[in-house]
């Protein structure tokens, strides 16, 4: 079963779709006990970083998404999902913090270039080994809507880079599963599809080896 968090930022319903098109259970949910309970999650959304935080903060979600993190259980982080992995964010006009999974910053594009970022674009693939990226050919194009980019101190965790007047870090990857994307897989057809599909396996590898 796939978790999905429904914490009321962006249209959840193209996600739960893309995942059940994949064959793959999903339970829709914003309950922390479910997030708990939760053995793979997955945590979309679109719009402002203030409003998410807060959202995140009221309904006690926070710390359930940590410790999620923390034990080792398959986490994908979608848009704005993306982005509150990090400690600080130039967005955030309360300075609210992120989660503070990784530090680093969210950074604003540079106010020369054309904002938000919206369209399909390209990753160049930095980590080849990793199991999200599986069957995926370097260059291939995603589906990208954002005015922030994500900008890591440990520059070890980017997967894949995407340039738009700079390289930024599209694609993370740290430790075995986790993982999270700017772009949007689920309106990027078929190789987007494909994404979900190699976090699905992730999923059932890590089901596997629980049962050993």
């Amino acid at each position: 079963m796939i978790t999905v968090l429904d914490y009321g930022m962006g249209n959840l319903k193209s996600v739960v779709k893309a995942f059940e098109h994949l064959g793959a259970s999903v339970h829709l949910t914003g309950k922390v006990h479910d997030v708990e309970k939760a053995r793979c999650l997955v945590v979309p959304g679109v719009g402002a970083f203030d409003d998410c935080m807060e959202t995140l903060q009221d309904k006690h979600l926070i710390p359930a998404i940590k410790k999620h993190i923390y034990m080792g259980k398959p986490y994908l982080g979608i848009c704005l999902g993306h982005q509150i992995l990090f400690e600080n964010n130039e967005e955030s006009r309360k300075k609210i913090p992120g989660i503070g999974i990784f530090p680093g910053t969210v950074r604003k594009f540079d106010d020369e270039l054309k904002v938000p970022h919206m369209g399909w674009n390209q990753i160049k693939i930095y980590k080849k080994k990793c199991p999200l990226l599986r069957g995926i050919d370097d260059g291939e194009w995603f589906y990208f809507v954002h005015s922030y980019y994500v900008e890591p101190i440990d520059s070890r965790i980017i997967a894949a880079r995407t340039d738009y007047g700079i390289n930024f870090a599209s694609i993370l990857w740290d430790g075995a599963r986790l993982f999270s994307v700017q772009f949007h897989p689920e309106k990027s057809q078929n190789i987007g599809l494909k994404v979900l599909k190699n976090f699905c396996d992730i999923y059932d590898h890590h089901k596997k080896e629980k049962k050993c």
